[in-house]
Formats: C-alpha cells, structure tokens, sequence
C-alpha cells in the first residue's frame, strides 16, 4: 500500500486532534504548572533532566494510545481478509506496513514533548540524555505487536478503546506501588528522576524495555507460529526476561533506580584552592568572585589564628546535585553550593552564603559533633559550639546570617531563648578581648568545651541544654 493511501486510512489521522492535543495540554499547562516559563529558562539546565521532565507526563499517553491505535489496525486486517489476498506476504511484514502510522503517533506522543522543551531552554540533546526517550520509542514499538494481536483475537470496537484504558489505567498506577517494588521500574514509566549533572544508567532504562519486548516477543510469536514447540521456547525466553527483570528492580529503591552522576562540565579557576562551577549551571559569570570570596574567607579565619587547612579543589556541589551521589567533602576537596548561593545573591549581590559556606566547612572540631539533637541526650554543648562558631562568623561578617539558621534549631528546647542569649554572651566575650592571640586562645578552649560536653554514648535523664547554666 502506498504511503498517502496509507495514511489516509490509518485510525492515527483521524485521532490525531486527540493525542494532538494531550500534548499541547500537558506540555503548555501541566508541564508549566510547578515551574513557569520564566523558571525553566533561568536554569541550572541539564539536558538530561530536561528531557526527563519533559517525558513524565506522556509515557502512559503514548503507550495507551498505541495500544489503541494498534488493536484498530489488527481488527482490520482481519475484518479486510488481508492474510488470504497476499498468502507469500509474511505476516509481520503486512502487519509492520499497517502498523507504521500506529508506531508513529505513539512516538510523535514522546518526541515532541522533547523536542518542544529543548528548544525552549535552548540545549542540545546528546545520545545519554536521550536514553529515556529511546527507552519509551522501542516499548512504544513493544505495545504495538500486543495492539496488534489483541485485533485479531477481540472485537476491535471493543478491545481497542477498552485496551487504551486499561493500559493507561495500570501504566499510571504503578507510580504508587511500593510493596512489591517492581511494577514501578518496569512499566515504561521511569519513578527515577534525573538531577543535575546525571544520567540514566543503562539498566534503568534497559529493564522496562526487555520487560516489554518480551511480552511482545512471546505474543507475536504464539499469533504468526502454528508449531508447539517454538511456542512454548519463545514462552520460556519471555518467561525468564520478565523474572530476571523484575529480581532485579526489586532491588531498587522506591524513586531511587540506577543513575551515573557528576557528568556536567565545569569551568575552573586559579589553584589552591582550584574552584570549579558548573558550566551550565546560570552563575559560572561570577566565577572569578566567588574564588576571591573564598579565598578572602579562609585569609580572615587563618589571620584570626583558626587553623584552616587549604583544599586544592573548591568544587560546585551542584555538579553532584543529590547527597546520595555526592562525594564527601575532605581536606584536598570541598563540595560546596557555589551555583546555589551565587544565585541567591543576585548578578551583583553580596556573596554572604559562599563565606557562610566555608565557615562550615573550615572551622572544624577535635570530636565528632552531633547532626541531630537526641531527646533525653544532652545537648550542652550546643553552647560552646554555637558561640566559637559565631565568633568565627564575625570575623567573615556572616554573623547574621549563622545566627538566621541556628535560631529556628534551638526553637526544639524549651529554654531556646536562653540558649540564644547564652551563644550571645558567650560570643561577645570573645571578641571583646583586646589581643588577636587572646581572642585565638578562647576560641580553642571554646572548641575543647564543646567536645567535652558532647555525650559520647547516649544516656537518659541526663539535663537539657542550658540546664547547666548560661557559663558552661
């Protein structure tokens, strides 16, 4: 059949307003929901993570509506006759031609998306970036052969829209399964989300594929083959990918599939330290500011006789977006949110959360400091430690902005305000001592009391902060 005839008898023309408009909908509206316009092209962008979000909404559509399209198909090559007009013809072929418009609104259904959200945040996509969206191209083909199939054996008027439902209807519900796992990593629609700087890794976009091909496989070949023992091989293979697959995503955690991280590029200057930002990250043109903001804030703590060691490497924590991928930070190399805190002071804004960053991460303890306050632990250390660190935020002219994020912590005691007024006090006493060496010397006995007073193993009934006194 010739491709204009073709077409103009396919059921994808004449539906096209329908899934046409799912994506103008969705794209336009439900895409731009959370995040408008103005939000989306301000960055950080990741090509990745562009192509992730834009696919989120139409994996389903396109898979259901395949379905659909494709049940039509087959009912009419059945109602047509088609097999008993060109018996030498294979059946896949035939099939293969009618299927081609079915095959084609399908992916139109998870290409445009793209195509559109590309061109509006003005990225080239890559062949890693686009995994996910070659991932729902082939289960897109998969869905096809059921389609087709599923004509041959059911009423089309009936199976065809029913079909669409129901996989629409499975696909979009296993978003919520958790107790087993492995619906939600293998149904065509990732529960993974991609941050930035990261790929998917192979078996996250593998698995739901051979998941699908598969099905399709041990599908067709039970409609084309008339001989048992191909039938009942071809079951067996499927039988065994579907296992090995679903064994192996339920190993997953529930949004937390396979990913590679760390893959941005980055731009870098100086050395020791060397800072590196994310190229692409919207604040890399304050490159050069945010290397002399650090290096002044380690200048000041190490003139004020803080011991600072100097990393070689001050790297954008952007670069490794989430903490489950992102190394920790040593003495050689610090991870610290460069992109994140240049974009909240604005083009010209005062850089405060880069030295509030490295006051975290150069002014260090002899013992290990509790993240998390314990109930019925005491926290009486929390004094001490507070008040060297707002010593030390003084001298980066952060004091502020430290005191901003403790304020709220201390709002879990009782006595929080005294706490506050304690850490005050205390800070105050230090920087009023006259000599830079007597001022160095209080820090460090302010840093022993702090580990002194830090339970080391937790204990009950033991006094709340502050309990021991405003002076401890």
């Amino acid at each position: 059949m010739k491709l204009r005839a073709l077409l103009r008898s396919s059921a994808a023309i004449w539906t096209a307003p329908v899934w046409g408009g799912i994506i103008a909908f969705y794209f336009f509206y439900a895409l731009h929901l959370e995040d408008p316009y103005e939000e989306v092209v301000a960055g950080p962008l990741w090509g990745a993570q562009q192509v992730s979000l834009a696919l989120d909404y139409f994996y389903a559509f396109a898979y259901a509506i395949t379905l659909g399209l494709a049940t039509w198909e087959g009912g009419r090559l059945k109602r047509d006759r088609v097999w008993e007009m060109a018996p030498s013809r294979a059946r896949w072929t035939v099939a293969g031609q009618m299927l081609t418009p079915s095959v084609g609104a399908g992916w139109a259904i998870l290409v445009l998306p793209v195509a559109m959200r590309l061109i509006e945040t003005g990225l080239v996509p890559t062949f890693t970036a686009s995994l996910p969206l070659f991932m729902g191209m082939g289960i897109v083909c998969a869905y096809a052969v059921v389609g087709c199939v599923l004509g041959h054996l059911a009423p089309r008027a009936i199976a065809a829209p029913f079909g669409a439902v129901a996989a629409f209807y499975v696909i979009s519900k296993t978003s919520a399964f958790s107790d087993p796992i492995w619906p939600r990593h293998v149904s065509g629609q990732l529960s993974t989300s991609v941050a930035f700087g990261e790929y998917y890794s192979p078996p996250t976009v593998l698995i739901p594929l051979l998941f699908a091909a598969a099905v399709a496989f041990a599908v067709a070949v039970w409609w084309s083959s008339p001989r048992l023992p191909l039938r009942l091989l071809a079951t067996l293979a499927a039988l065994a990918v579907v296992v090995v697959s679903a064994r192996t995503a339920s190993g997953w955690g529930v949004t937390n599939g396979p990913v590679s991280a760390g893959h941005a590029t980055v731009r870098c200057a100086g050395s020791e330290p060397r800072v590196c930002m994310a190229e692409t990250g919207g604040a890399v043109e304050r490159l050069g500011n945010v290397r002399s903001e650090i290096v002044d804030s380690m200048e000041k703590l190490q003139a004020a006789g803080i011991g600072v060691t100097v990393p070689s490497t001050v790297t954008d924590g952007l670069l490794y977006e989430r903490s489950l991928t992102r190394p920790r930070s040593n003495s050689s190399t610090w991870w610290l949110p460069l992109t994140a805190q240049t974009e909240a002071a604005g083009p010209k804004g005062r850089l405060t959360g880069i030295r509030l960053a490295v006051l975290y991460s150069a002014v260090t303890f002899p013992c290990s400091i509790p993240t998390v306050n314990t109930p019925g632990v005491s926290a009486n250390w929390i004094i001490n430690h507070d008040a060297a660190m707002l010593w030390a935020a003084n001298t980066l002219g952060v004091q502020d902005a430290y005191l901003g994020r403790r304020v709220g912590e201390y709002g879990q005691f009782a006595n929080g305000s005294e706490i506050l007024a304690a850490v005050r006090k205390r800070a105050a006493q230090g920087l009023a001592l006259p000599t830079a060496a007597e001022r160095s010397a209080w820090f460090g006995r302010e840093q022993a009391k702090a580990c002194q007073l830090v339970p080391k193993q937790p204990a009950r009934g033991e006094a709340g902060v502050g309990d021991r006194g405003a002076d401890s």
